[in-house]
This record gives C-alpha cells, sequence and structure tokens, in this order.
C-alpha cells in the first residue's frame, strides 16, 4: 500500500508539512549544495513548514546538520561543507525504503536510535552526480516519499549533456555542434579520441569547450585555443568524469530564462543575460561563486526575443518531462536565432543564483518560489505519473 493513501491520524491532520532539506553530497559541486541549502533554510516560511537539515558528507554519509543558515556560505572565499556543519562525525541519519512508512532514524554506534518524525516532503538541493542525476530522486520513489523537482529519467537527462542534446534534437530544438568521448575510448585507443577532438576543431574551428560531460556549477570547463592546450583541458574535465562532451565556440549573448511548474503548467520567467566576464575566459566556477559576477535582470531584448526564448525553455522542460523547476541557457547568436546549450534541473538557490533572481523580477519572490515548489512536490504522488 502506498504511502500516498494512507489514512492520515489526526495528528498528521493538523501539524504542519515537515520538509527535509537534503544538500551536499559526493559529487564536486558539495560546497555549492551547502550555499543552496542554507539559502533555502534561510527564506522557507517557518510558520507554515517544520524543518528538518540533512547533509551529505562527501563520502556518502547521511548525517544530521545544524539549523544554521549563516554558517553554509562562502566566506572569505572559503567553501563550506557538510562535515563542518554535522553535529556528530559518527551518527547516521536512515530514511526507510518502505514506502508506508516516512519516518526518519538518526542512529549512532552504541546509542538507542532515535525517531526524528515523519518527513512529507524532501527538496533536494544537491548539484551534479549522486544527487541532482536521478540516483537520489530514485531512492525517494522507492521510500514513497514526495520531492522537489524533476523525476528520476529528466534528472538523468538533465545531468547527462549527451543525451540531453540528444532530447532536444529529436524534439526540434536548436542545438550547436559537440563530440562526445566515452570513458571507453580513452581506454582503447587515447590517440584515436584525441584526433576526434582535433578532427572536430577543424571542422568547426578553435577554441573549443572540454567539459565534463554529467558535471555543473561551470566545473572541470576550459576553453581550448589551441592544439598545445587540449591535454591539459581532457585532464582538468576527466577529473569530474571519465566522459567528456567537446563544444564549439558560439559567438553570441548568453542568454537564460527560468521555467517554474505551476498548477496550471509551466511557466517561464523573463530572461536574463550574462554579459562578458572580462576578468574571466568565460563564465566559469571562480566568475560565478568566488567573484560573484553578476547578469542582467531582464535581459535587454526585444518582445519577439524575449517571447521566442521563453517558448523554446518551456518546450525543453517538457522535452525531457522535467517536473518542478528548471533553467534553461541559451546563446543568442550573431545571426539572430536562439540556440539552447542545456538544462538544469536543479540550478543554484545562492543569493546571487540567476534562477530566483529571474523570477524575482518575474513577480515571484524567493519565500513565494520555495513555497510554490514544496506544494508542487505535495501534489504529485511517486511512482508512475
Amino acid at each position: 500500500m502506498s504511502s500516498e493513501n494512507l489514512p492520515q491520524s489526526p495528528e498528521q491532520q493538523l501539524r504542519k508539512p515537515r520538509v527535509a532539506v537534503v544538500f551536499g553530497g559526493r559529487s564536486s559541486e558539495h560546497a555549492i549544495s551547502v550555499v543552496t541549502a542554507g539559502a533555502v533554510l534561510r527564506s522557507i516560511d517557518r510558520t507554515k513548514y517544520d524543518v528538518l537539515p540533512i547533509g551529505i558528507t562527501t563520502d556518502g554519509r547521511w548525517a544530521l546538520t545544524a539549523d544554521e543558515p549563516d554558517r553554509m556560505g562562502i566566506a572569505d572565499r572559503r567553501l563550506p561543507s557538510v562535515e563542518d556543519l554535522a553535529e556528530s562525525t559518527e551518527g547516521d541519519v536512515v530514511l526507510s525504503v518502505d514506502p508506508g512508512n516516512r519516518e526518519v532514524v538518526y542512529s549512532e554506534q552504541g546509542s538507542v536510535p532515535k525517531a526524528l518524525g515523519e518527513v512529507d516532503v524532501v527538496f533536494p538541493v544537491l548539484h551534479g552526480p549522486y544527487g541532482e542525476d536521478g540516483t537520489l530522486q530514485g531512492l525517494l520513489e522507492l521510500s514513497g516519499v514526495p520531492y522537489v523537482g524533476a523525476g528520476v529519467l529528466a534528472s538523468a537527462v538533465g545531468q547527462d549533456k549527451e543525451y540531453m542534446k540528444r532530447v532536444f534534437l529529436s524534439y526540434g530544438l536548436p542545438v550547436g555542434p559537440y563530440e562526445v568521448i566515452r570513458p571507453r575510448e580513452w581506454r582503447l585507443d587515447p590517440s584515436a579520441a584525441r584526433e576526434k577532438i582535433v578532427d572536430f576543431a577543424a571542422e568547426h574551428g578553435w577554441p573549443v569547450f572540454v567539459k565534463p560531460a554529467r558535471g555543473g556549477s561551470s566545473m572541470g570547463i576550459t576553453k581550448v585555443d589551441a592544439l598545445e592546450g587540449l591535454e591539459d583541458a581532457i585532464e582538468e574535465a576527466q577529473r569530474h568524469d571519465p566522459k567528456i562532451l567537446v563544444e564549439s565556440l558560439l559567438r553570441g549573448r548568453e542568454i537564460e530564462c527560468g521555467v517554474l511548474e505551476f498548477e496550471d503548467g509551466p511557466r517561464a520567467s523573463v530572461p536574463a543575460e550574462i554579459p562578458p566576464v572580462t576578468s574571466h575566459e568565460f563564465y566559469d566556477f571562480e566568475a560565478k561563486y568566488i567573484d560573484a559576477a553578476t547578469g542582467l535582470v531582464p535581459a535587454p531584448l526585444t518582445e519577439e526575443q524575449t517571447a521566442e526564448v521563453q517558448r523554446l525553455a518551456v518546450e525543453a522542460f517538457d522535452a525531457v518531462s522535467c517536473e518542478g523547476l528548471v533553467r534553461a541557457d541559451f546563446f543568442l547568436t550573431e545571426d539572430g536565432g536562439f540556440v539552447i546549450n542545456e538544462i538544469n534541473t536543479m540550478p543554484g538557490f545562492t543569493p546571487i543564483s540567476m534562477y530566483p533572481r529571474m523570477w524575482q523580477e518575474s513577480g515571484v519572490g524567493y519565500p513565494e518560489l520555495i513555497d510554490r515548489l514544496i506544494q508542487a512536490a505535495l501534489r504529485r504522488p511517486t511512482g508512475l505519473r
């Protein structure tokens, strides 16, 4: 019997919905997830929801953490971690995989396990592999616990830039030139794999961007201007993912657009523009999070351009079968057309992140944005839908 069909006790009917904010994780985007969680914890409506912060350490342990958002930001260029916030170095938080039981239990060696109460919905703010890629979503589906954001398939496709682009192309969305190098290609014939990239650059021109195929937060990306820089770029990308993606340089403006699930379906925000960052080669991790480079919201576009990028953003959302939210990233090329670069199924929610800024400008403030995402998750059943 699924948990959504279980009869509610009078206590369950009276209490506030319990939201577990799950953050951190094993990916290289661990710190950004912590920063995002701090912003969510700071702004979630405590009169409407009970909140349980759960951090996942870099080695995968689920830890009970302090509910202290002020300790979860970037301070003096130092990145935060779950290890710094965990209430114990040994205790574990366990979520039942029985869909009839949403109880969360905290256990520590030598102590009696402690029930932390039931969870009504999970707000996963993990970025990258082992969290944003469908793995955590699969666990929550097994547990019968509703959760914010995309389901298993959409999360996996949204994380893997190769298959994301394949889906976009199948739906007729405009995609730029790219090449994929899989781990087996490096293992069996690295020279042929390198030659594949060189041939791609010869066809589309230098520079090219070499990036992890399943990464995010602009980590592990290198702009390669000539053959001499290729080896270091490959090595950097493979530090984050053995599968890499190579993309040609698209000359034009970087435009982003947010999509949010409302009661009547997905809607697009006003778009934003990421202007050239003069102190960086491109809009990389340092520019985004350390030096806090900012974008223009709303983007200076014509009405027709704004309508077109909003249409494409919603089409991308639907093409991948997303739920909850998406940030869609585009290039407005020199010939006046839009090319979709990628989507992010769990975009950053840091105070400087573009997704909440775009919705703020669209009339949906940060607390309302969080509330809408939680309510959308509570409306959806787990399982096939």
